[in-house]
């Protein structure tokens, strides 16, 4: 529908619409990562309409991924049902380059892998988000910025978020790489070495107040490690849930989803998403 034709039906149909501008960004380079990186903009329907308004964020490592698992169309019915308010989300896709780019910023696992994640950190902190807040109209209040990732990703993410309380609210954590150790697998202690746990246990001062999202499915690998009859996935993620807590992370500010037959894989991640985007979010709607 032409606006100038009929201004006031496109207008209308404009308010109507529910799903997200998309707006691929490719070929940003990145001087901490040396290289060139591409990234997915998900508009809100409501962006080019309220021009005075400013928005939530969500970082999403692995943005690749969101196309497979309908990422689109399920903000699309989130918003249509008014279950989350209007934000700004960024898939950043990750290169061949991501078994050295994402882990943990303190060190590389066992295997020298992860080993160039603190300059991934510095993509996202120094240069994605000056140029997100400097293109797009981005709140910018701690509370309402999020990151989240998937597997190896959902690491990264829940390692930054973890290590800059003051710019991540929030972070989302699905199917994570909780796994990740310094040492191979002890058979005297298998659960031993795991990095993230061993960071969170030796944090002094975190922040009580950020929120943490997790999700596992049942399927998401076969391995058992210590012989209790929980997947691996699954335990460290738990065990990982209890470290949070016992730094004083309140109950209310962490969720755990389960998903029964849930496996290593987009679409499982996609049936997790609006949980996740709604217990994030939800506290914009005012309820």
């Amino acid at each position: 529908m032409n606006f100038w034709q009929k201004p006031v039906e496109t207008f209308h149909e404009l308010l109507q619409r529910k799903a997200p501008h998309l707006r691929q960004i490719r070929r940003f380079q990145s001087l901490a990562l040396d290289r060139e990186v591409d990234f997915d903009v998900y508009l809100p329907p409501d962006y080019h309409l309220s021009m005075r308004r400013y928005y939530p964020l969500l970082v999403l490592n692995d943005g690749q991924d969101l196309l497979r698992m309908g990422f689109n169309a399920i903000l699309e019915r989130l918003y249509l049902k008014k279950q989350i308010p209007s934000i700004l989300s960024v898939g950043v896709h990750a290169s061949g380059e991501r078994m050295r780019e994402y882990g943990s910023t303190r060190q590389p696992d066992y295997k020298g892998r992860g080993d160039k994640a603190g300059q991934y950190r510095d993509f996202i902190i120094a240069e994605l988000l000056p140029y997100l807040h400097g293109h797009f109209r981005l709140s910018g209040v701690r509370e309402d910025m999020a990151i989240a990732g998937f597997s190896l990703g959902g690491l990264s993410a829940l390692d930054i978020a973890w290590a800059h309380p003051q710019i991540f609210g929030a972070v989302g954590v699905f199917s994570g790489s909780l796994w990740w150790r310094w040492s191979p697998v002890h058979t005297a202690n298998p659960d031993a070495d795991r990095i993230m746990h061993d960071i969170v246990r030796k944090t002094a001062q975190p922040d009580e107040n950020q929120r943490f999202w997790f999700q596992c499915g049942t399927l998401d690998e076969e391995d058992d490690r210590n012989g209790n009859g929980v997947i691996d996935s699954i335990d460290d993620t738990l065990d990982l849930i209890a470290e949070l807590k016992k730094t004083g992370v309140w109950d209310e500010n962490i969720r755990y989803l389960e998903i029964e037959g849930g496996r290593h894989e987009p679409s499982t991640w996609g049936e997790a998403m609006p949980d996740f985007l709604r217990w994030t979010f939800v506290r914009e709607l005012g309820q």
